[in-house]
């Protein structure tokens, strides 16, 4: 197997480590890329190309000559681009340029599925994809990570991902306002970095909010295990880190309806409309004075997990579809 990626992520991945045979290319906006790939594609049996700009390259250098062009490609849709105006007109043209170029669409959540479909997808199927399950013994309700993020007599509530204006956590510090009239006042969590980190911060100090950034952590799992209730308020969501976490983990969990997050967590959490900032902060507030619904929902949960396809199963589904390609 070859991998073609930035140089950079070999570094996170470690494909050469994996027994993969590694291509560095250049940034994505470098026009040597398209060239790059299609000498890399050259006698492949499938190219497979994960998210849209990696989808759009990779058609580029099967067309043109010398590409190998009569490799089949196989892309894989696992997010959503959200921009209006001439920018959404752009995307969209992309998506029906890649999907038509592609033999095989993989969707990792239903609507994905349906969007490849309606911009004219020849197959186009469902792919979820689960996240392997963290290695050895988390503890919940751990007291050492409530002592260090400061929540040893007081509920915590968890959100984990970037600080961007998708996320959601505009209307996340909107519900915290609420959370101000609780006792005790639950403290709010929020991991991960990102350009909305400043806009946050100032919030937080000029509304007095019960709200701590602590930027990229190596320990999330541990930290969410210790929580009383994770958030996830994304404006999308294909199928979140955060919830397949906190459901395996039996950690209750609120998050927006939206993409694919009602057929990952079914009846396991409780679903509030995105940008809601009340519907937010009282299905947090109820299961902060419910025990027996938070029991239910960690119960729930970790049957939900259980109804994932394993790491072994979503490895072979995709062997499977190269060995159909290849056969026919």
């Amino acid at each position: 197997m070859t991998v073609c990626a930035p140089a950079e992520l070999d570094r996170v991945y470690d494909y050469l480590g994996a027994g993969a045979h590694f291509v560095p290319l250049p940034r994505l906006g470098d026009p040597t890329t398209v060239t790059a790939l299609r000498n890399a594609c050259i006698g492949a049996d499938v190219v497979h190309a994960h998210g849209l700009p990696a989808s759009v390259r990779a058609a580029l250098a099967l067309s043109g000559p010398g590409g190998g062009g009569r490799a089949p490609l196989v892309t894989t849709w696992d997010s959503r681009v959200h921009v209006d105006g001439a920018r959404g007109g752009m995307v969209r043209l992309l998506e029906r340029r890649t999907v038509r170029a592609a033999t095989v669409v993989l969707g990792t959540s239903s609507e994905l599925v349906d969007r490849a479909r309606r911009r004219g997808a020849r197959d186009a199927r469902l792919a979820p994809v689960t996240v392997p399950a963290a290695r050895g013994p988390v503890c919940l309700h751990d007291g050492k990570a409530r002592a260090e993020l400061g929540a040893v007599d007081r509920p915590l509530l968890m959100a984990v991902g970037a600080l961007e204006r998708g996320r959601g956590y505009r209307t996340l510090l909107d519900a915290a306002r609420k959370w101000r009239e609780l006792d005790p006042q639950p403290l709010l969590v929020i991991a991960g970095e990102g350009r909305e980190r400043a806009y946050l911060q100032r919030r937080i100090v000029e509304e007095d909010l019960p709200v701590r950034l602590i930027g990229r952590r190596e320990d999330v799992a541990e930290l969410l295990a210790a929580a009383d209730v994770a958030v996830l308020p994304s404006r999308w969501e294909a199928r979140s880190l955060l919830a397949q976490e906190a459901l395996r983990l039996g950690v209750p969990l609120v998050a927006t309806a939206v993409g694919g997050v009602p057929e990952l967590v079914g009846d396991a959490a409780e679903l509030v409309p995105y940008g809601d900032a009340a519907a937010l902060a009282e299905a947090v507030r109820g299961l902060l004075e419910d025990v027996e619904r938070r029991m239910d929902l960690a119960a729930a949960g970790r049957v939900q997990a259980r109804s994932w396809p394993t790491e072994d199963e979503t490895v072979a589904h995709v062997l499977s579809v190269y060995d159909e390609l290849v056969g026919r």
